[in-house]
């Protein structure tokens, strides 16, 4: 059962998704070459706490820390550590919260320094991804018509699409149905219909789109050794179509 909510309901999610985009940018403008991952977790988390909020991600399943953040050919779930970021690596931000109830997510990557050209690129393209599937997020489109937006444009441009990974439904739990793989024919799944919250992230890759998770059981990387890019947003399903949770309408 896909959980149908009300407006107030929505606008809580909204209030939580615009903290955790607060904090990815607050993070995003202390990137920079020999600043450690470490650090970026801990500035994540006191931000989130000083506003009344839980890191969404630490304790989840066991994960040791707040923020994700996934370096080059990682994926997802990348575990901060004292690694110090370098130029030209790109690297993935992944941050939830819980905010009176209600559950935030986002992800947003970010090019530390001067980075090349394909890692621009893909960047760019998955952020176009993630706005197109955003654009199915309408009553009466069909569940996979999200994630045949995300490949058509990602293998058009050449790029791999991660399929073990998927966004999902959420509210007030981190994680709720559906599942929203970033995949597939379009026309399948249940209809949209109003109220329904989406947690939309497409992670594409510049190779092949095979992953692996590495020994401490979360980083998931691409088997290649390919770039990966992972950008994510909330989008409800209302009767006049996305709205983009945690964005101020004259941004979108």
């Amino acid at each position: 059962m896909i959980p149908r909510r009300s407006d107030e309901e929505i606008d809580r999610i909204d209030r939580a998704c615009r903290l955790v985009l607060e904090i990815l940018h607050a993070v995003e403008a202390r990137i920079e070459p020999g600043v450690p991952t470490l650090e970026l977790d801990e500035l994540a988390e006191r931000l989130a706490r000083e506003a009344g909020a839980k890191p969404a991600f630490k304790g989840y399943m066991g994960y040791p820390a707040s923020l994700c953040v996934s370096i080059n050919e990682e994926v997802v779930h990348g575990i901060p550590s004292d690694r110090k970021l370098a130029e030209g690596d790109l690297v993935s931000l992944d941050f939830g919260v819980l905010l009176d109830g209600w559950y935030g997510d986002s992800a947003i990557t970010v090019p530390v320094g001067a980075v090349s050209e394909e890692a621009e690129r893909l960047s760019r393209v998955t952020r176009e991804c993630l706005h197109l599937a955003i654009e199915e997020v309408r009553p009466g489109r069909r569940l996979s018509d999200i994630g045949h937006a995300v490949e058509r444009h990602a293998t058009a441009a050449g790029f791999g699409v991660v399929r073990e990974f998927v966004g999902h439904g959420i509210g007030t739990r981190l994680h709720e149905e559906p599942q929203v793989p970033n995949f597939g024919p379009p026309g399948r799944g249940p209809r949209l219909e109003p109220g329904m919250v989406l947690a939309i992230e497409p992670m594409i890759t510049a190779g092949d789109a095979a992953v692996k998770v590495l020994g401490d059981g979360w980083t998931a990387v691409t088997r290649d050794g390919s770039l990966a890019a992972h950008w994510e947003l909330v989008a409800a399903v209302t009767p006049s179509g996305p709205r983009v949770l945690g964005v101020p309408a004259a941004s979108e």
